[in-house]
């Protein structure tokens, strides 16, 4: 049996509907209310029991948008199937960009929330497998780099020259450009290429827990401490520490962070004395530091120790010649890790594409893109078929008219037959009489109407009333409207 599967909505009608279904399918499944419990439930255990989720996009609070970034940020690498009602192609594609796997429409028929889920989980299990399956502790080198592109050229010069030495480098880029690649063939390239190469990505550790991780703790010294820990930088002793995401560090820590890079020394919780350690540091980060600097969240003696040797990494869209280098690269790796079909050709058009996508998450997304595309490809090449959420993006709009194995329709028609039914328009600002009718009458007229065409999704319909699903639902009370009741079959003119 597969992990569970995370139903995230706010209506208690739509969240039981699926986990009716999720159920049905064979699958356990976990609910939650809203965003913030949602990730929540993903960052206990790393949310190692969770195997896909179900995600509404039209929530109060953290919407469907803020946990995909969240999950993002956290790197949280799981299957996400975004449901949206009214949201449109933008909203979509918003989705898609922010890492969605699949999008369903409101309400999804059974069987294409089962082939949603059942793609996600296939490419998910291949996805962990070809993890499992890449080497380990391999040495890298820039011979490993794919890339045609000059500005990478210039990167790949001044990391070589950093090799040389033990000088502290930052490394500045995009999300998923190939920072820590771009470590790793430092070290792998340096005197130091046959010891430890330690990754911490700091941005993923609880602030609680940093100081412990990264400098080690006694037994004892806190709740939890059970046994000694000796920490990352002893773990990286004679080796290279890489250090993800820096910017993301707590200030406090950041200070005795800073004595460890200048003195080579650090102070495990609890301990009585420091410990001396070699390391060759070698930091990353996604955020403009400077600025991080300038407004107080990072201290500036610690930048400024760290910043000796900046590298910037362009992201993919400015070097899209590498492209089709990197699709081939992915492709044959594809077939050769985690028992997906080797397929070793692409379409003039889907390459085409792909290359005038921007790829807000570069270089790891194409991975993915094209990882998913080798594992639910029917032939042996891959077509613009194969990357429907990226041709919606690209062309701005969904072919509504082609079949289609991945996607729905992404806007609900307009229903012409409840603007027909209204004669003095959507709603009627005076009576039979030529009075002006009272408020409360309009009100109720136009939740009835709103219910009616969003199709009963209560969180659709607060959201474009400009109300809280609490009010919403306390207003259809007022009306002596059961919440549970109200449905367009059961609201009676």
């Amino acid at each position: 049996m597969a992990g569970s599967i995370l139903i995230v909505d706010d209506d208690p009608v739509q969240r039981r509907l699926l986990q009716a279904a999720v159920t049905k399918f064979g699958y356990d499944a976990l609910l939650a209310e809203g965003g913030e419990e949602a990730l929540a439930a993903l960052e206990t255990s790393g949310g190692s029991a969770i195997s896909a989720v179900v995600l509404d996009l039209a929530m109060p609070g953290i919407d469907g948008i803020g946990v995909l970034q969240a999950m993002r940020e956290r790197e949280i690498d799981i299957p996400v199937i975004v449901q949206t009602a009214q949201g449109g192609i933008d909203t979509v594609v918003s989705a898609m960009r922010n890492g969605a796997f699949d999008f369903v429409v409101k309400p999804a028929s059974p069987e294409r929330l089962r082939t949603a889920i059942a793609n996600a989980l296939k490419v998910e299990a291949l996805e962990a497998d070809a993890r499992r399956t890449t080497r380990r502790g391999g040495i890298i080198t820039f011979k490993d780099i794919v890339t045609k592109s000059p500005d990478m050229d210039r990167v790949i010069r001044l990391a070589q020259k950093a090799a040389a030495s033990n000088i502290p480098i930052l490394i500045e880029g995009e999300s998923g450009v190939g920072k820590e690649l771009v470590a790793r063939a430092i070290q792998g390239s340096g005197e130091r290429r046959s010891k430890p190469f330690v990754t911490v990505n700091c941005g993923a550790i609880p602030d609680n827990l940093v100081e412990s991780i990264l400098f080690g703790h006694e037994k004892g010294s806190f709740t939890g401490a059970t046994d000694k820990h000796v920490g990352k930088f002893v773990e990286a002793n004679t080796g290279t520490l890489f250090l993800d995401e820096i910017g993301d560090l707590p200030i406090d820590v950041q200070v005795k962070l800073l004595r460890a890079v200048q003195d080579g020394e650090v102070d495990p919780v609890g301990g009585r004395s420091t410990v001396k350690v070699d390391i060759r540091l070698i930091s990353a980060t996604h955020r403009d530091l400077l600025q991080q600097v300038k407004d107080g969240a990072f201290r500036e003696d610690l930048f400024y120790r760290l910043n000796v040797y900046p590298i910037v990494v362009p992201p993919l869209r400015h070097r899209r010649a590498d492209i089709p280098h990197l699709i081939r690269h992915f492709m044959a790796g594809a077939g050769a890790k985690g028992g997906a079909p080797r397929i070793n050709a692409i379409s003039e058009d889907a390459l085409a594409m792909l290359q005038s996508y921007d790829w807000p998450g570069n270089i790891r997304q194409l991975e993915n893109a094209i990882f998913r595309a080798s594992v639910l490809c029917d032939g042996d090449v891959l077509t613009e078929d194969e990357f429907p959420q990226i041709k919606a993006q690209v062309e701005g709009s969904i072919d509504l008219d082609r079949p289609r194995k991945d996607i729905e329709q992404a806007v609900w028609p307009v229903d012409d037959a409840v603007i027909a039914s209204k004669p003095f328009g959507i709603v009627r600002a005076l009576d039979e009489r030529g009075n002006v009718r009272t408020l409360a009458d309009m009100e109720l007229e136009m939740i009835k109407l709103a219910i009616e065409h969003y199709h009963g999704q209560m969180s659709e319909v607060a959201r474009r009333l400009g109300i809280g699903r609490s009010t919403l639902y306390r207003k259809l009370k007022e009306h002596g409207i059961d919440p549970e009741e109200g449905r367009p079959d059961r609201l009676a003119s």
